[in-house]
């Protein structure tokens, strides 16, 4: 079995918006949260930093580890033409922008950064992770609690 690694960041800002990342690769593009995989010997901590810095052009500071979600993709799901499945593991933390100016990512997975009002994410196209991390911040779909 094969396994990924990754790190992920949440990020609300003081107007109740949220930071998503428009992810491009696999078999349909879809909002997600900033972050991906670790490096060889990188700490996620650094991971999620260098990939939201990446995604979105912001720097930013990590508050809370919010938790590990764990998932088991059979081989005919997988993106690529493998016979193994892939266990990822993603590590979502709550994080704050420190810095730097949106943009756009250039030849990455993902192609453009926007900021989202938190009741507006339940009607965006969007992959599971971003709901699995929003649970994880105590934040509804449907808005905030």
């Amino acid at each position: 079995m094969d396994m990924r690694v990754a790190a992920y960041a949440i990020i609300v800002d003081g107007d109740d918006r949220i930071l998503l990342a428009h992810w491009n690769e696999g078999r349909r593009a879809a909002w997600t949260l900033p972050g991906g995989g670790l490096e060889d010997g990188e700490e996620p901590e650094r991971a999620a930093r260098r990939e939201v810095t990446e995604e979105t052009g912001y720097k930013v500071v990590l508050d809370d580890l919010l938790g590990i979600h764990s998932r088991v993709i059979p081989p005919a799901r997988r993106l690529s033409d493998v016979s193994e499945p892939l266990h990822t593991l993603r590590i979502v933390y709550r994080a704050h922008v420190v810095g730097g100016t949106l943009r756009n990512e250039k030849n990455g997975s993902t192609d453009r950064a926007e900021w989202f009002p938190l009741s507006s994410v339940a009607d965006l196209h969007r992959v599971k992770l971003v709901d699995i991390g929003m649970q994880m911040a105590g934040l509804s779909v449907e808005g905030h609690e």
